[in-house]
């Protein structure tokens, strides 16, 4: 029976699963994190599990596990294919133990969603038939009868290393368009043998699996399977669908876990790690559907950022476990909060999906942007005190300067944090404004709260000069300024031309005319956003982007999802497109490719969004200075809110 004495009462009930009990009902989902090396487990990834077990997870479902030499979907896959991965996987598990939590591995056959591989080169992707996929414009092979035995017998030789180890259990992956979802699939499964066709020859794949590894270890080790509903791609796998299939399966399994979308689109993809355009919750629905249709435990994922939305899905039986990945990515104590009635104290994940995902996309190992600590526990995981306590003052109130101040706070210097203008947040404050934006103002709230705790005294309106830094005689100085719209330089820009920055439209400091012309230097949110915001108030809007397409520099879930909403308002998009000039009525720009003129005519208001240009003043003038000075975030080069926080906690370690 729930504890009606915590404060989240039904996320705080033991869970049994198949043999495994589980202390409560959060889970961290199995989620790459680039830190395997060599297909193996690595003292970093055993470092970033250790971090959300200490912070209370019930559950831990450990990265992908190739089951088959074919399943190298990245150059930095785990691999479960020879006993080399059992000590790797002995000594994760025994470290999550430690600390009371349950861990499973992923098995894992990615299919024909083959990323990139260590050489560079197109390997021959396998899957039910030789049906393409779209996101990577990848052609498969259809595999045969032999090497769906193959397969079969490696996902129950991965499963039975899982268990030597000491894991308490596996999921099968079904989900987001990989093997098994192929063979489900009748838009991708085209096969005419035993494994295609009827909806029970479809199923094969999945029941031999799972068959393979109940077989290879035993009633009193768990097995699961995930698997989307609804794949959010034309002609493919809808709620229904994927119920009947877990219907069928479910005798089999010990749970189900239940998210959305298919890596084969990439508006499918987009559901993969939604975005915070996405509503919280929103896969939760689907999973009632399911927990009304079999007795086994039920988790769901997608957008479940907070302890109390959490709650609300397992009291209303909607599901029996939540995913809560990314919100253990930026606070890994936040299970441990909320069970000890500190969820005020949480840092509460904003969903930009720029160092988690984003990360992983890139091939280097997951953080976040709040908290910079995650995935790199191995340096800053434990918080170094001082041994001298110094009086250390930051200058300026952005996410930079209250990371450095927050951080130095807790460490045990003396902070004071001066801010010029009237609130705290700097860049964040704008970015907040923008449509499916509004949650970036988390990270403003999140920093000033670690600020309070940490007792960093805070002086806004506070103007801070060289000489009003002499005269304290700060014992370090970290200078956190910031930058400030950047006019590009050498434009042919007539008197009669509107121009106006893209800060002084979020400002509500300019007056757009009817015809927009966006000039997108950085192609990042800001140019997306604007357009979004002036087309959806009903203005014609070209966005010409200085790049090879919108949104070129973020996350791409982020980026398909705010193009999406864009080319629904009828925004046109030019590319290739350098900002070269303006007149009254026309915006001028060069080709970057073949260097022909662009000429966007019937041009009201040409809006800038050309990036950031560094307020560096005070730093340059502080050379002198006897004491340490530090410079941060975008008044030492602009960059992003992630650069800058991690600025901030690098400078805090250095004072």
């Amino acid at each position: 029976m729930p504890d009606t004495s915590q404060p989240f009462p039904h996320l705080f009930t033991p869970l049994r699963i198949g043999g495994v009990e589980v202390s409560n009902r959060i889970l961290s989902t199995g989620h790459d994190t680039s830190m395997a090396h060599a297909g193996h487990v690595t003292d970093a990834m055993i470092a970033y599990h250790e971090a959300r077990a200490r912070g209370g997870a019930g559950l831990i479902v450990s990265q992908v596990v190739g089951v088959h030499e074919t399943a190298r979907y990245t150059s930095h896959v785990l691999m479960g294919t020879d006993d080399s991965c059992l000590p790797g996987f002995r000594r994760l598990a025994e470290t999550v133990h430690a600390h009371g939590t349950r861990i499973f591995a992923q098995l894992f056959h990615p299919g024909r969603e083959i990323m990139e591989v260590a050489d560079g080169t197109a390997p021959v992707a396998y899957s039910s038939s030789a049906t393409p996929s779209d996101r990577f414009h990848v052609i498969p092979r259809a595999m045969s009868v032999a090497m769906i035995g193959e397969v079969v017998e490696g996902y129950g030789a991965a499963a039975r290393r899982m268990q030597e180890a000491g894991m308490d259990g596996v999921e099968i992956v079904a989900s987001h368009g990989y093997l098994p979802a192929q063979f489900l699939s009748p838009q991708i499964n085209q096969r005419e043998d035993a494994y295609g066709g009827s909806f029970e020859n479809r199923i094969r794949f999945a029941l031999e699996a799972i068959k393979a590894v109940r077989a290879a270890t035993g009633e009193d080790f768990a097995i699961g399977l995930r698997i989307s509903g609804d794949e959010h791609v034309e002609g493919g796998m809808r709620d229904a669908d994927s119920l009947e299939v877990i219907q069928a399966l479910a005798p089999l399994l010990n749970y189900v876990n239940v998210i959305a979308g298919t890596s084969a689109s990439l508006g499918g993809s987009i559901h993969i790690v939604p975005p915070m355009s996405q509503e919280t919750g929103y896969v939760a629905p689907f999973a009632h559907a399911v927990k009304q249709s079999v007795d086994i435990p039920v988790m769901v994922a997608g957008r479940i950022n907070q302890p109390q939305e959490a709650e609300g899905i397992i009291a209303s039986r909607q599901a029996d476990m939540c995913g809560m990945t990314r919100a253990m990515i930026c606070d890994p104590m936040m299970p441990a909060k909320a069970r000890d009635g500190q969820a005020d104290d949480i840092r509460a994940c904003i969903g930009c999906n720029q160092a988690c995902i984003g990360h992983f996309h890139k091939g280097v190992p997951i953080s976040c942007i709040q908290y910079p600590e995650s995935g790199r526990e191995l340096i800053y995981g434990a918080l170094r005190r001082a041994e001298t306590p110094k009086r250390i003052m930051v200058i300026g109130g952005g996410p930079a300067g209250m990371k450095a101040a927050a951080t130095a706070a807790a460490m045990g210097h003396h902070v004071e944090l001066h801010e010029a203008t009237a609130q705290l947040g700097g860049q964040a404050l704008l970015a907040q404004m923008l449509p499916g934006r509004a949650e970036f103002g988390g990270i403003v709230t999140n920093l000033r709260s670690e600020m309070e705790r940490a007792g960093v005294s805070v002086h806004l309106n506070s103007e801070v000069t060289a000489e009003s830094v002499t005269r304290a005689a700060p014992g370090a100085v970290i200078v956190a300024t910031g930058g400030t719209a950047r006019l590009p330089q050498g434009m042919e820009f007539g008197e009669d031309a509107h121009i106006v920055t893209a800060w002084d439209v979020l400002r509500s400091h300019a007056n757009v005319g009817g015809s927009v012309t966006i000039a997108d230097w950085r192609a990042d949110w800001v140019g997306l956003g604007v357009a979004e915001l002036l087309a959806s108030a009903g203005r014609r809007v070209r966005l010409c982007v200085n790049g090879t397409h919108a949104g070129e520099m973020l996350q791409s879930y982020v980026r398909d999802s705010m193009v999406g909403r864009i080319q629904k308002l009828g925004v046109e998009i030019i590319p290739y497109a350098q900002l070269f000039g303006a007149d009254e009525s026309t915006a001028y720009f060069l080709n970057t490719a073949n260097g022909e003129p662009i000429l966007v005519e019937e041009t009201e208001t040409l809006v800038l969004a050309q990036g950031t240009s560094s307020r560096d003043g005070l730093l340059n003038t502080l050379d002198s200075y006897a004491g340490q000075v530090i410079g941060i975030g975008d008044c030492m080069a602009p960059r992003t809110a992630e650069e800058a926080v991690l600025d901030g906690l690098k400078a805090a370690w250095a004072v």
